[in-house]
């Protein structure tokens, strides 16, 4: 089925519902995220167009002692504006599903992998 619109939420209000997303995760899961930076970006990488979200890093169960001086760069949570505007067909399902990708790829940071989050709601 083609959709005749797509849900129309600007960069800045989008912007928000991620920091929204992120306020939803309880402070003390917050305090513990390590070298980690969450990025907007309008679109996915073009190997995967349908993909929301993408945690790239190495998840805090990974980490050894030998982290500090092998990773100068953070990890990155990036969230993808079009995909999720794409998929969704009210500003409601936007919002519900900001929030379920911030969720899923900061859980991936913790080490959670897909089937566990399926089976937790986070799907």
């Amino acid at each position: 089925m083609v959709r005749d619109a797509v849900i129309d939420v600007g960069t800045e209000e989008f912007e928000q519902l991620v920091s929204a997303g992120l306020d939803s995760i309880p402070d003390g899961l917050l305090e513990l995220m390590d070298n980690v930076v969450i990025l907007v970006e309008d679109e996915s990488p073009p190997e995967w167009p349908h993909v929301l979200g993408l945690y790239e890093g190495v998840p805090l169960t990974a980490r050894g002692h030998d982290y500090m001086g092998a990773h100068l760069l953070p990890d990155a949570v990036r969230i993808f504006r079009g995909p999720i505007l794409r998929m969704c067909h009210s500003r409601e399902e936007v919002v519900q599903q900001v929030r379920i990708t911030v969720v899923h790829e900061v859980a991936h940071h913790f080490g959670l992998e897909d089937e566990r989050l399926h089976d937790l709601g986070w799907g």
